[in-house]
């Protein structure tokens, strides 16, 4: 029992690709993301942000007391 396919042309163990097609350069640049920009900030969300900062500071100052 052998694993893998049975090797019955010698051509087929030569390396398929030059170093060129794997290599960085074969690689295109990757596209530009869309740059992220600022919204408004709305009610809701600094009263989470509050929130949670008031959460972890009274947690941290349990702990050290």
């Amino acid at each position: 029992m052998t694993q893998g396919p049975a090797e019955s042309d010698p051509e087929e163990s030569q390396w398929r690709f030059s170093v060129d097609e794997v290599g960085p350069e074969a690689e295109p640049d990757p596209p530009e993301p869309d740059p992220i920009e600022p919204e408004s900030i709305t009610f809701e969300h600094a009263v989470f942000v509050g929130l949670g900062v008031a959460l972890t500071v009274g947690i941290i100052l349990t702990g050290l007391l």
